[in-house]
């Protein structure tokens, strides 16, 4: 997969749904790592070790600012040796990210609910539209504490630089 496209996508903070039921209704679930790597400013690049049940996968991304909703994203799998080589740039003011991510079809969208470790009780639920003023319907049985589109302090890339406190979310 090799993919260029502009990401248009909407952030949630929402209370974590009880994990059973909520990976009853999702179409995958995967575990994530996720490292971030030296780039330019306006700029993120990381590699990512994607775990599911269809084996294991590693990608390349960069994605570069357009808007708050918007980024310019460049995407490709890679091997298991170019994930390796590019460990060697990991931007030594982070930490790696790891989570767990259900993937939620809801009519015609998905929406990704990311469950990290250092928040027992929040959780990061996100859709990918077509443009930025999409109406959408959140799904059934969640719960939306506040948007957190465009507030950069909680972009996975954010969160391996500095985790707030989950008594400061909500």
């Amino acid at each position: 997969m090799n993919s260029n496209s502009l990401e248009i996508e909407r952030r949630f903070l929402i209370l974590r749904p009880p994990e059973p039921e909520l990976a009853a209704r999702c179409s995958h679930v995967y575990h994530m790592e996720q490292t971030y790597l030296l780039s330019p400013p306006h700029q993120t690049e990381r590699v990512r070790r994607r775990e599911g049940a269809d084996g294991v996968a590693f990608f390349h991304t960069v994605k570069i600012d357009r808007s708050a909703i918007t980024r310019l994203e460049q995407e490709e799998e890679i091997t298991p040796e170019a994930y390796d080589a590019y460990l060697t740039r990991r931007d030594p003011m982070t930490e790696t990210i790891r989570k767990t991510r259900y993937c939620l079809p809801e009519g015609p969208y998905t929406f990704e609910i990311d469950f990290y470790p250092f928040w027992p009780r929040c959780a990061v639920m996100e859709i990918e539209l077509p443009r930025e003023d999409t109406p959408f319907r959140f799904p059934d049985g969640i719960t939306v504490v506040r948007e957190l589109t465009g507030d950069r302090r909680f972009s996975n890339a954010a969160l391996s630089r500095h985790i707030p406190a989950e008594s400061e979310l909500i």
